[in-house]
């Protein structure tokens, strides 16, 4: 689940970021295919996620330069990235 900063980041056609996720439910692998929640608890997207869902729950909210010293390397920002996202477009407001 994402924040509306972040909402507005994927709209405007950017990667997602730790620092824009809000929560992280069920159990996933690096390149898995996740949904992505918006702030109004509906469904925005799906992508390819970058983190194992043990790392995505330690990063979650994080700037980007935190993630090296809570995972102890930096091998990728962000969370998916935009070429891995497709965005669902709904009527909800955002």
């Amino acid at each position: 689940q994402i924040d509306n900063g972040a909402l507005l980041a994927l709209e405007s056609g950017k990667s997602l970021l730790p620092a824009g996720v809000v929560a992280v439910e069920g159990t996933f692998e690096r390149g898995d295919s996740v949904l992505v929640i918006g702030p109004n608890g509906h469904q925005i997207g799906r992508g390819i996620v970058e983190y194992d869902v043990g790392d995505a729950t330690a990063i979650l909210g994080k700037r980007s330069s935190e993630i090296q010293q809570l995972l102890g390397e930096t091998i990728r920002t962000e969370m998916i990235h935009r070429n891995n996202l497709t965005m669902i477009k709904t009527n909800e407001p955002s």
